[in-house]
């Protein structure tokens, strides 16, 4: 990949200018099956998990990793679409954010609620995420699941399953994409 490529992404209204490439769409697909099996392994049952994909960026992520728990646990998962831009803790700091459309399945009470994103960074979105899947039921366990690991946690949470760890500086952006995952920079358009 050439350097200094624009890329598009759901920012905000912040251009990201990819320095390089640190996963290319092979590589993604690879870790998002090894993270399904995982997943099946884990769970035995399918039978009560609901894959719920992060707004944005998550979703991508969730309807590929639909298709393979289908594939390989042999039998359909649901898919909920899940915007936390209103349970943010720092809407006073950010302009107010573009909603996304939530939609939930069914009730997710007494669910294995499987949360994906694309990046893990602060944990201030999947904190966001928990406070939201609330206003949908109690679920029975709630695993998280993202394509990048990066490092800088502000708040105490763990993925479940990763795709890859790539530490970067706070400096840095990284977005994640099904086609890709770069390091780079934001700047404004």
């Amino acid at each position: 990949m050439d350097q200094h490529v624009q890329r598009q992404d759901h920012s905000g209204g912040l251009a990201f200018i990819a320095k390089s490439e640190l996963l290319n769409a092979d590589e993604v697909a690879r870790a998002l099956k090894r993270m399904a099996h995982e997943i099946v392994e884990r769970n035995l049952n399918l039978e009560n998990v609901v894959l719920v994909a992060v707004q944005r960026g998550g979703v991508p992520f969730g309807q590929v990793l639909q298709g393979l728990l289908a594939d390989i646990g042999g039998q359909a998962i649901a898919l909920g679409l899940l915007d936390v831009s209103f349970y943010r803790d720092d809407l006073d700091q950010r302009p107010v954010p573009t909603s996304a459309a939530t939609s939930i399945p069914s009730s997710l009470e007494e669910k294995t609620v499987i949360l994906v994103d694309d990046v893990l960074f602060t944990g201030r979105t999947i904190r966001a995420a928990f406070t939201a899947l609330s206003d949908w039921g109690r679920p029975r366990v709630v695993q998280l699941a993202v394509m990048v690991d990066r490092g800088h946690r502000e708040l105490p949470i763990r993925p479940d399953y990763v795709g890859k760890n790539l530490p970067s500086s706070r400096d840095e952006a990284i977005v994640a994409q099904i086609d890709g995952v770069w390091i780079g920079t934001r700047g404004a358009q």
